[in-house]
């Protein structure tokens, strides 16, 4: 079972109403009690500017992946049967390859990656990892509440390894009841995949129902 962390000193506002794009908070920390409750309210965070603040996003609309709208074409499943696909094995590998510099729209800092470790350590963060002949070659990190996971980012340094990843990852959040995978913003990667995009009010309403439900087994 995950361990609760102490309290977010911050609380954040409903964002129902909130600007569709911009963020609906500003400051805050990365600590563990406070990511929890961001999520647990429809929020994630990433820095703006200089990367010194934080800011806390809920987009309307927001993207998901339904779990039985997968689109896995015949060249995947083929990846699916050579690749072996681990979970937890390598948390600070993934999200540290999720986090390379050089690649374009790059966001998650050092303090990211600390803070989900912590996270990942605590029983809320998990990975999801591809592997080829043993070589790492893709994966995926994201926090898991309830039947809720937050997909946050994906890396692959072989053809569809971050696909592998992600579906295991569908593979284990199918069966369970009320169960939601949130990819927070749609990009045409994604919606090739078979993301779609919600209200932010039908969102809400989906989050609250699958952080209510059992931890996820993922393994």
């Amino acid at each position: 079972m995950p361990t609760e962390p102490p309290p977010s000193r911050w609380s954040f506002p409903v964002p129902l109403d909130a600007e569709p794009e911009g963020p609906v908070a500003i400051g805050g920390d990365l600590e563990p009690g406070t990511l929890l409750e961001a999520y647990r309210h429809g929020l994630f965070p990433m820095p703006l500017g200089r990367r010194d603040r934080l800011g806390w996003f809920s987009p309307d609309p927001r993207a998901i992946l339904p779990l039985d709208g997968l689109r896995v074409s015949r060249s995947l499943r083929r990846s699916v049967a050579r690749m072996d696909v681990t979970v937890d094995e390598c948390f600070v590998e993934v999200m540290t390859a999720c986090a390379d510099p050089s690649r374009p729209h790059g966001w998650i800092t050092g303090d990211f990656v600390d803070a989900y470790a912590r996270l990942h350590r605590m029983g809320w963060a998990h990975s999801v990892e591809t592997w080829l002949d043993g070589e790492l070659v893709g994966g995926l990190y994201g926090v898991a509440i309830g039947a809720f996971f937050a997909g946050e980012s994906m890396f692959h340094s072989a053809t569809d390894a971050s696909k592998v990843a992600l579906v295991h990852l569908v593979e284990r959040l199918r069966p369970r009841p009320a169960a939601l995978l949130d990819v927070q913003w749609s990009t045409p990667h994604l919606e090739r995949l078979g993301a779609v995009e919600i209200p932010r009010s039908e969102y809400l309403g989906r989050l609250a129902e699958a952080v209510a439900q059992p931890p996820l087994p993922l393994g």
